[in-house]
């Protein structure tokens, strides 16, 4: 929990991983694009404060005690929701995968909820592999990564017919939050493959599930907005927005956030440190301190208060996810992220 000027903020990072990018997990053959990806993840790293910079070394896989370190007794964060993204063309044993996340969250279960994934290209075997990874670690979300290579493909669209297959299970196994990468790109992967067009044709027709975009499909944060102001089942995911804009480029941050809280909402905005690319401390912190910059441009933007900022940092996301927060905690009834809920729209 943290405590600013006497308000207190439950915090849930709803976006970061626990990877393994070391040379020793790359793939023979592949090592250019394994050390390119991770090589590009630590570029991104500069965007934040100089102070929080890591060695290459040190960043391509953290430990556990540094990533507990960082993330609950120095992060602020409260629970925290693993990501799983696996590039099994370039990682022998996954990037950041469902059981590598599951292990440490069987030591701290009380921390995180961990969510699985699926791709639609890996076909029956991958279907097979899905509902296993439900049935072990109960999620209530997937992770997708649309422009993910696999064999000769190099992405993948929501509204493929195969992924709709996906989708249907995911609704019948019980998971209910889609979080969907749609944000910079980046190497190798190809940028059209980040598109969120697709997200729009799935939200409408699965309108049972709750797809949160994580990084706000930046750079189109104009095609999101108005995408997410259309269908109300799409969230906007804060990681990216928070840890590559709010220390490095303030005014764009501000602009960014500026028309996210005109066009969507408060109510639909989840905070995720993208960790370890960035840690929690400053994005928490700088959240709860932030305000427009004093300029006539932004007069026109929805304010943020206290209470807006309680729900983006962790309110949205412990309502999506069913995580208890302590009474001192809570906002009145009501108020919060608006889940979508299959009973009402089935009797709509």
């Amino acid at each position: 929990m943290y405590e600013k000027n006497g308000e207190k903020y439950f915090v849930v990072d709803s976006h970061m991983h626990y990877w393994d990018a070391s040379p020793e997990n790359w793939v023979q053959g592949a090592e250019q694009y394994a050390k390119g990806w991770i090589e590009c993840f630590h570029a991104y790293q500069s965007l934040g404060p100089a102070e929080t910079h890591q060695p290459l070394e040190e960043f391509q896989k953290v430990s556990e005690e540094q990533l507990m370190r960082e993330v609950f007794d120095e992060g602020h964060v409260d629970v925290a929701i693993f990501q799983s993204t696996y590039l099994r063309e370039w990682y022998k044993d996954g990037f950041n995968t469902s059981e590598r996340n599951g292990e440490l969250a069987t030591k701290h279960p009380d921390k995180f909820r961990v969510n699985t994934r699926f791709d639609p290209r890996d076909g029956d075997a991958g279907m097979r592999e899905f509902e296993a990874n439900v049935e072990r670690y109960q999620p209530l979300g997937a992770k997708l990564y649309t422009a993910e290579w696999n064999g000769d493909s190099r992405g993948f669209k929501l509204s493929d017919p195969e992924c709709y297959r996906f989708l249907e299970r995911a609704q019948e196994l019980g998971i209910r939050n889609i979080h969907v990468h749609k944000g910079p790109t980046i190497w190798p992967l190809d940028k059209d493959a980040f598109d969120v067009s697709d997200v729009d044709h799935a939200a409408t027709d699965f309108q049972g599930l709750n797809f949160i975009v994580e990084h706000v499909g930046l750079p189109r944060i104009e095609d999101f907005c108005f995408m997410a102001t259309q269908e109300p089942n799409v969230y906007a995911g804060l990681s990216v927005v928070l840890g590559g804009l709010m220390h490095a480029r303030p005014r764009f941050f501000a602009k960014v956030m500026g028309e996210l809280l005109f066009w969507v909402g408060e109510d639909k905005m989840t905070f995720g440190s993208d960790y370890n690319i960035w840690e929690p401390k400053w994005q928490v912190e700088g959240l709860v301190d932030w305000d427009y910059p004093d300029s006539a441009e932004y007069e026109d933007y929805p304010r943020l208060g206290t209470d807006g900022k309680k729900k983006i940092l962790g309110l949205n996301a412990a309502k999506l996810y069913d995580i208890p927060v302590p009474a001192e905690l809570q906002l009145g009834a009501g108020e919060g992220a608006q889940l979508v809920d299959e009973r009402e729209v089935a009797q709509a």
